[in-house]
């Protein structure tokens, strides 16, 4: 079990996510008495420099392991300012004195290493809304950190408020303690009272008490609008003449929280901080204390690492799938769960344990990272509501003295390296990676709750243990907070008293094996759901863990030569997209960029965003660039702007000290599909098409005397499609080993097939993929920029060609809607919700997905499965010239020894062709460089 101050999923391990709110910091900070005064020796005023810079300071000493976001509102006018010109017109100009700290507050905050949001066109409170929307939906704890009152409409289970000047925290209830209201009613409590700073009209006379009145009695507005005429009095008329402008009054109270924004909140993450010009910075503006503290590597802005709780670490959508396990209520007054803290009563449990067939297990560290993870405690269950904590590493002031950490782990070696003793938990592969830096090699690893629940039912729930408790269990269990307390004042599982510690962890093993015996016996009655779990899922669980373990090794050099490359292609592009504008302009501000496009350069609109504003999101610049230069440069500047944050510039940062090694952590219970997932850092979205993106990979370098080898499988999902639809056209195709994107292309274009174009053979590819996935004529159109009629023409050519996949395809559209579910060729099932939806575009949503998943399901069990045969192979041969360190969809990635290369990679890519049999042959197709590269 990993401990942090955040609970999050577990594709998204990554720091809580501190939204700040820069400009509540700004003013804030402008009116304290005390630092008005601040100047330097020339004039220049630092009080609100200094002020915001402190709360950035203060919040990171409360929130060390906080991914840190700071958002500040442009200049201009917003899009409330479209809706309503007198918004915010009442409020006076910025003083002079505070306008000229703004520039040297970005430069700071940009040098420490913190994301800064300045996105034209809206506020800054819509950009924290989005951001924490995002957050929100992919479970991440969010802290905003603002003294603004409207943000209350954003706090969630997963999101609260706080104010770092009085130290308040508001989470779900702490807003209807303040306001009276719930979170999902403060748009609707701000629009009755109307604000008079932002101009935003109300009620007359409507305060706080009469909103809240209100809202108790009807619940919404638009409640309290239709049954205006019912209330008396006075206030009545008031309510009664401002009808009309309720709804925009409602309009302009509500954070928009679907900005468009470069990177997710998933992906913004701070960099290391620029030491050198926070020097010079902190000098330039006579900021003696913090130029102090620098000296003193006092500089505590930098990158961060995140501690989330291993518990709730989630890996899929939200989704309700059809099936239904009976729900078993945790009796928790027949609980008993002990806390061991000598040898005596350790012992009499070690011969309990010893004895036993199976017992879940469970680990207290740390980190979520398992390169960085201490253990700090181990527990156990052996029977539904017994078990027990054993506490090695807690170090608060008057901690009860513990059992010796090393003693402790050397009696429990022989029972965890056990094969025959059966262990259970919750992402056991943690736990395997955390118990391997103690030379303890976890095995017996037999049953997963996390990857039950997954091979069960993908989208039933998400897949951490508090969702799996309250859904199959009915049962609340212990959060991370409810023991180490929240913000400021949280505490590190290490610091947390042993008796709530105790409770904590050894409820974690009870709810697991309760999880287990609830969910595992339901996945046993589906013999097909069971072989997959027995099969391919639980087995590869110690294959990912060693390839985690492993690691990768990169040369940092490279990325730093590519990452200033890549800067100067950035400053290039600027140049050329403000030349082709006739004018600068932020590229990255969707608003500018729709002014310049759409009514500067008069370019057609051919989409628009929800709010009817025309779009500028990647796919409309892509058309547009087929015949206007600037939105092919803004595309590339997008695209490498991306790679070099989310790549270049990060990777380095990421190298494990103990290892010089990159170690990403693989996830299975991820994608709806049966796909794996890679996080920290993401090695499956590094692009392979453009020469950027080939550059990065040549950073993934082999050691000394090794070279780079990769194996990846031929058109797979093709073969899969004609082993699926057993089409005479595609198995006689693959069978006799034909290019099938030349022979799809000889007969869509009717020549011959020594007569194919390069052009011709690409539309083919289209097409074969496209089809194959339920890509419809007008899709095909739009992606080979061709009519709708000729694309129509194209698509029943294909199938003329190939009637046994569109037969398939209808059957399982009709199998789909009759059942709820489709297969994969070796059982893994994938419910489909909205296949009977009445809304049509969630029903054809559901119906591509009924294509798509037995296709990109069948491949990722065939790599599974390959990675099976592979790891056993490696593990007979015992070679450490060998390793095993990557994979990236359809392909694996290794390090041999140069020694052996030729010879080895001859019997991986035999191994990988052997790994299933289907009615076409499945060709893996291998490359050997020095670099990834070059080995791809």
């Amino acid at each position: 079990m990993t401990i942090s101050a955040t609970t999050q999923d577990s594709n998204n391990s990554q720091s809580p996510l501190i939204l700040v709110d820069g400009s509540s910091y700004l003013f804030r900070a402008y009116h304290v008495p005390y630092l008005q005064a601040l100047s330097t020796a020339d004039g220049q005023p630092t009080g609100a420099i200094t002020g915001v810079l402190n709360m950035f300071r203060s919040l990171k000493k409360d929130y060390p392991n906080g991914n840190i976001i700071a958002i500040f509102d442009a200049k201009g006018k917003t899009f409330r300012n479209d809706m309503f010109p007198e918004y915010k017109a009442n409020r006076p100009p910025m003083p002079d004195d505070l306008r000229t700290q703004i520039a040297p507050i970005h430069e700071i905050i940009t040098a420490m290493g913190l994301p800064l949001l300045v996105i034209p066109g809206v506020e800054a409170d819509d950009v924290i809304g989005t951001l924490a929307k995002q957050a929100d939906e992919l479970g991440i704890e969010t802290v905003i950190s603002t003294g603004d009152k409207d943000m209350a409409q954003l706090v969630t289970k997963h999101v609260r408020l706080i104010n770092t000047m009085t130290d308040v925290e508001m989470d779900v209830a702490g807003v209807s303690e303040k306001f009276g209201v719930r979170p999902d009613q403060i748009i609707d409590y701000l629009a009755l009272m109307g604000d008079k700073v932002d101009n935003i009209p109300g009620v007359v006379k409507c305060g706080p008490k009469t909103a809240v009145k209100w809202l108790a009695e009807h619940g919404t507005m638009q409640e309290v609008i239709a049954n205006a005429d019912k209330v008396k009095g006075k206030i009545g008329e008031n309510l009664r003449d401002a009808l009309e402008q309720l709804p925009l009054s409602y309009q302009l109270a509500t954070i928009k929280c679907d900005v468009e924004l470069e990177q997710t909140a998933g992906e913004l993450a701070a960099s290391e901080p620029d030491v050198d010009a926070l020097a010079e910075l902190y000098q330039k503006f006579e900021l003696k204390r913090l130029l102090a503290d620098l000296g003193k590597g006092g500089s505590d802005v930098g990158a961060s690492t995140s501690s989330v709780a291993k518990k709730t670490k989630a890996d899929s959508t939200a989704s309700v799938g059809e099936q239904a396990v009976e729900i078993k209520a945790v009796d928790v007054e027949k609980t008993q769960y002990d806390i061991i803290l000598d040898k005596e009563l350790f012992e009499q449990w070690l011969k309990k344990l010893q004895a036993c067939e199976s017992f879940a297990f469970d680990t207290e560290t740390t980190s979520v990272h398992y390169m960085k993870a201490e253990l700090v405690g181990v527990s156990f269950a052996i029977e539904v509501g017994k078990a027990a904590y054993v506490p090695l590493t807690h170090d608060y002031e008057d901690a009860p003295e513990q059992l010796d950490k090393e003693w402790v782990l050397a009696q429990l070696k022989p029972l965890l390296e056990s094969k025959t003793i059966k262990k259970i938990g919750q992402n056991l592969k943690y736990d395997a990676n955390v118990l391997s830096h103690y030379d303890i090699a976890l095995q017996g690893i037999e049953f997963d709750t996390m990857i039950e629940s997954y091979c069960y039912n993908s989208v039933a729930t998400r897949h951490n243990m508090d969702a799996l408790a309250l859904k199959y269990l009915d049962y609340q269990t212990v959060h991370f907070e409810d023991v180490a307390g929240k913000g400021a004042k949280q505490l590190t599982f290490n610091q947390i008293d042993i008796e709530k510690a105790g409770h904590y962890a050894a409820e974690d093993a009870d709810i697991t094996l309760r999880l287990h015996q609830a969910i595992f016996p339901a996945l046993a009655e589906t013999a097909s759901m069971l072989s997959v779990f027995n099969e391919i899922e639980m087995p590869l669980l110690p294959v990912l863990a060693r390839m985690e373990q492993t690691g990768v090794l990169i040369d940092s050099d490279i990325l730093a030569e590519q990452s200033f490359t890549l800067g100067q292609r950035l400053d290039e592009l600027e140049i050329e997209a403000h030349n082709l504008a006739g004018k600068s302009f932020n590229l990255a501000s969707p608003k500018q960029l729709q002014q310049i496009l759409f009514e500067d350069l008069k370019i057609p609109v051919i989409k628009k965003t929800p709010k009817g504003a025309p779009s500028t999101a990647e796919e409309v610049l892509q058309e547009l660039a087929l015949d206007y230069p600037l939105p092919k440069v803004i595309l590339e500047n997008r695209g490498l702007s991306k790679l070099k944050s989310t790549y270049t510039d990060k990777l380095p940062l990421m190298v494990s000290d103990k290892t010089n090694r990159l170690h990403t952590s693989y996830h299975q219970a991820v994608t709806a599909t049966g796909r794996l997932s890679s996080t920290d850092p993401n090695l499956q979205n590094i692009p392979i098409r453009s020469e950027q993106g080939r550059k990065i990979r040549q950073a993934f370098i082999a050691p000394k005397d090794h070279k780079i080898v990769a194996i990846d499988y031929s058109q797979i999902e093709l073969r899969i499609m004609a082993h699926l639809s057993n089409d005479k056209g595609l198995v006689t195709a693959f069978s006799e080993g034909k290019d099938i994107h030349r022979a799809t292309a000889a007969e869509i274009f009717a020549v011959e097939l020594d007569e194919v174009t390069t052009d011709q053979r690409r539309s083919a590819k289209a097409i074969n993929f496209g089809l194959i996935y339920g890509m419809s004529a007008f899709g095909l159109a739009k992606q080979l920029h061709i009519g709708r009629q000729q694309a129509q023409e194209y698509q029943d050519k294909y199938f003329q060609r190939y009637p046994g996949v569109l037969t398939y395809m209808e059957d399982t559209r009709q199998q789909a809607s009759e059942q709820g579910y489709v297969e994969t060729l070796y059982g893994r099932r994938l419910y489909l919700p909205d296949i009977n939806a009445k809304n049509g575009m969630r029903k054809k949503a559901a119906e591509r997905a009924a294509i798509n998943a037995p296709m990109q399901g069948t491949a990722a069990d065939i790599i599974k499965k390959a990675m099976l045969a592979v790891d056993s192979w490696l593990l007979e041969q015992n070679d450490d010239r060998i390793k095993m360190t990557m994979q990236v969809h359809d392909e694996l990635i290794f390090e041999i020894h140069q020694d052996i290369v030729e010879e080895t990679t001859a019997k991986l890519v035999t191994l990988m062709n052997d790994a299933v049999e289907l009615s076409v042959p499945l060709i893996a197709e291998a490359g050997i460089g020095d670099n990834w590269d070059e080995a791809h």
